[in-house]
């Protein structure tokens, strides 16, 4: 009887070895939120119609926090070369989470030379909310990288009460 029960118990203990991974206190996946195509879609048309008010044609961008595009919009008269510059604006911002302006000492650096895809220039904001990094968004066409940037912070400001209380 004592043999048994010594069997059982060690057999009990493996059991309980084993399953302690799938009881474990760390999650083993992680949760990550992303903006919705139709939230991009506002946050780029956002920007767009701030900088015609302006009387400036302009393309946007939305990124994911990952960089990769969601949302791209090119005005009608905007140049084409803003297409990418403003992707690459996005996407630098989504890489380091600051606004282009914000970004001079990143400028000044090593990875100004080594960043490929990189544009360390006015005209972007991080898209953050109740606590979470979602992606970027990038402007290109003004005259000046502050009036990208400006709307830039108009589009995501049209979306962020929404995001805020999600």
């Amino acid at each position: 009887m004592t043999t048994r029960l010594t069997r059982l118990s060690a057999t009990l203990s493996l059991c309980a070895l084993c399953a302690a991974p799938a009881f474990s206190a760390e999650p083993l996946t992680v949760t990550v939120h992303r903006l919705t195509l139709e939230t991009a879609e506002r946050i780029a048309q956002g920007a767009i119609k701030t900088c015609r008010a302006k009387g400036l044609q302009v393309s946007a961008t939305v990124v994911d926090r990952n960089g990769i595009v969601q949302a791209t919009l090119r005005d009608t008269l905007a140049p084409p070369v803003s297409l990418a510059i403003s992707r690459q604006k996005a996407y630098t911002a989504a890489m380091f989470g600051i606004k282009g302006t914000a970004m001079g000492p990143q400028a000044a650096s090593p990875l100004a030379l080594l960043g490929d895809g990189l544009a360390f220039t006015a005209g972007s904001v991080p898209i953050e909310a109740g606590g979470r990094m979602y992606g970027a968004v990038g402007v290109s066409g003004a005259p000046d990288g502050k009036v990208d940037e400006e709307c830039a912070q108009a589009g995501l400001d049209a979306v962020l009460p929404d995001l805020d209380m999600q």
